[in-house]
């Protein structure tokens, strides 16, 4: 691979667009449970309302990294789908919301609920998966470890932003109640907001990122330029010679997904519960600890953003994956026994390096064991392996609720032992380049 190296701004210009994204994504993960929940959902059905964005993104990564791989035009190669997602999100964004407030009963607003999250989900991923290839497309071997601490970086700044916002609205004096079956104010300006950055950072990364040629990209990459899209093998194929690193590190990636699946799922039951003492969903305490997830979330993105500073610090990347899970595993376990809202921001900068390690590791091991052929498609296709656990955590999560008694910070304990499992897995990665 060429060993061209880009300045620190073009690194940063790759990944800003993401900032814009996370935001997106931050607002559906710390709000879906609160928003169905007010609309009427029971807690142990709440799950299952999670299956929608993981299969969503299951389906949608793979697609936009098999044709982006094979488009080429004015715009670039990735950045056509950037923006498509990303108009899609911002429409969505402004409808999710208002689930309660067109009239609906309560089925039809959950149905109006489950199709908005669909195409949300759908356009984020949409919007989200381009970064990822840019930095494969673009960046070299050297470099790619320092390009995905920054994209993570990005990516938390975006999450503290996301997730404070209904905290500060309803500190500025929005509504954070609504008549039954509605949303507050607090949630809906969050998104209205949060669409607006959105669109802003993605238009900036697609003014100041130029994508490579064609016959560049075959250079820098050491592709055959006479290799044609026809000649090009199947995603089976792909998946059947996938380099060992692709199943390695997809199965830390299984552990380490539902983990996190079971936190955006129950945090806000769990707290209500432990810290507030209330469990009904249309009283002051639970929208109160509503917006207190979303100050905790917020204290996991600078754990993150913290923590990500420090992963290049370790001689091996794979001791920082193992050292960063388990200390996830402790601030997940430590929840079950906190019940004062404040010492709660130790559990969750804890969980925050776990996540940093998450969004940064996998995609350098994996990058890092392909060739720059077909890197669109691959990593699309490893999107599997964030998508699939989530499935089935979701699946199973109200049985799961239910088989360690119903309290919904039982399964923050739960989550720490599959944070546990993900460490003790990172052993069977080996790092290979593919042939």
């Amino acid at each position: 691979m060429n060993s061209h190296r880009l300045p620190f701004w073009q690194l940063w210009n790759l990944s800003l667009g993401f900032f814009g994204v996370q935001i997106a994504y931050s607002l559906q993960s710390a709000n879906i449970s609160r928003i169905f929940a007010t609309l009427g959902a029971d807690p142990h059905d709440l799950s299952y309302f999670w299956i929608l964005p993981p299969l969503m993104g299951m389906i949608v990564q793979p697609l936009v990294g098999k044709y982006s791989d094979k488009t080429w035009c004015r715009l670039g190669r990735r950045i056509p789908y950037l923006l498509v997602g990303s108009f899609v999100a911002i429409l969505v964004m402004c409808l999710l919301p208002n689930a309660g407030s067109f009239g609906f009963a309560v089925g039809g607003a959950m149905i109006f609920g489950l199709v908005a999250l669909m195409l949300l989900d759908t356009s984020i991923n949409m919007a989200m998966q381009p970064f990822k290839m840019l930095v494969g497309d673009m960046v070299n071997e050297e470099q790619k470890g320092q390009a995905y601490s920054i994209q993570s970086f990005l990516c938390n700044a975006g999450s503290l932003v996301g997730y404070i916002f209904p905290f500060l609205f309803a500190w500025i004096g929005l509504s954070n109640t609504a008549p039954e079956g509605e949303i507050p104010d607090t949630v809906k300006y969050a998104f209205y907001i949060g669409a607006a950055i959105l669109i802003l950072c993605v238009l900036f990364t697609s003014v100041k990122v130029k994508e490579m040629p064609p016959k560049e990209y075959a250079e820098f990459h050491g592709i055959d330029p006479n290799v044609t899209t026809a000649e090009a093998p199947s995603m089976f194929a792909l998946l059947k010679n996938a380099p060992n690193a692709f199943w390695t590190v997809g199965l830390v990636q299984f552990f380490c997904w539902a983990a996190f699946m079971y936190m955006w799922t129950y945090t806000n039951g769990a707290i209500a519960d432990t810290v507030w003492d209330v469990t009904d969903v249309r009283s002051e305490g639970y929208q109160a600890a509503g917006n207190w997830v979303g100050i905790l979330f917020a204290v996991q993105a600078v754990g993150s953003m913290l923590w990500a500073l420090l992963i290049p610090k370790f001689k091996n990347i794979k001791t920082a994956y193992v050292v960063s899970l388990l200390l996830g595993a402790v601030g997940f376990a430590s929840v079950y026994f906190i019940h004062d809202q404040y010492l709660l921001f130790v559990s969750f900068l804890l969980i925050g390096a776990a996540w940093a390690a998450m969004l940064a590791i996998p995609f350098t091991l994996l990058t890092n064991s392909l060739s720059g052929e077909h890197i669109g498609t691959y990593l699309g296709l490893f999107n599997g392996t964030i998508c699939l656990p989530q499935i089935v955590a979701a699946a199973c999560g109200g049985l799961l609720l239910k088989a360690v008694g119903g309290s919904q910070v039982n399964m923050f304990v739960v989550a720490g032992v599959l944070l546990v499992l993900g460490a003790v897995a990172v052993g069977l990665i080996k790092e290979k380049k593919a042939k």
